[in-house]
């Protein structure tokens, strides 16, 4: 997949900001029809750009984000 794509995908951004991870990622899957893999990868490349772009946006520090999330 081309990271480029996944930057620029902003399908899953609500559930990115509200810390729904699972729906994002299934979103993610949905939308480019790709592996589970593949769509996680998507998720985490939109995660880390909209960090840099609306850090205020988030609800948790990032160090809390991923708390509970294991993949």
């Amino acid at each position: 997949m081309n990271e480029n794509a996944a930057t620029s995908i902003s399908v899953a951004d609500s559930e990115i900001l509200a810390g729904r991870i699972i729906h994002g990622i299934k979103a993610m899957r949905k939308h480019l029809g790709c592996s589970l893999q593949d769509a996680f990868l998507a998720f985490h490349a939109r995660y880390e750009v909209l960090r840099l772009e609306k850090p205020d946006a988030f609800t948790v520090a990032p160090g809390e984000y991923w708390t509970g999330f294991y993949s």
